[in-house]
């Protein structure tokens, strides 16, 4: 198990996201991989995501899947782009922007 991070910057609908991506989490014997992603809101600091209330997420993916992807920042961005059609999401954002107004 080898848990050494890269680490990858974001900026996401006006959010700073920080990428940590952990490529040998856990080998196989066969060698395939299974990394660890962690995403998390830096600016504003656990500000909610789509794919995340508090602004934090673990996800497990075996590494061959993030690379069919281009990559932690392209998987990353994709993941975002498709959770944000979700309704909980709209609603999220639309409470933020509704608050950003008082």
């Amino acid at each position: 198990m080898n848990k050494d991070y890269e680490t990858y910057q974001l900026k996401w609908d006006g959010i700073d996201i920080e990428i940590r991506w952990a490529r040998h989490w856990l080998d196989f014997d066969d060698e395939a991989s299974m990394g660890h992603l962690e995403i998390c809101s830096i600016g504003p600091e656990k500000h909610p995501l789509p794919m995340t209330e508090t602004g934090y997420r673990s996800h497990f993916i075996h590494a061959q899947e993030l690379d069919q992807h281009g990559g932690p920042e392209n998987y990353v961005e994709a993941w975002l782009a498709n959770e944000s059609q979700s309704e909980a999401w709209i609603d999220c954002k639309a409470d933020f922007q509704q608050l950003a107004l008082f």
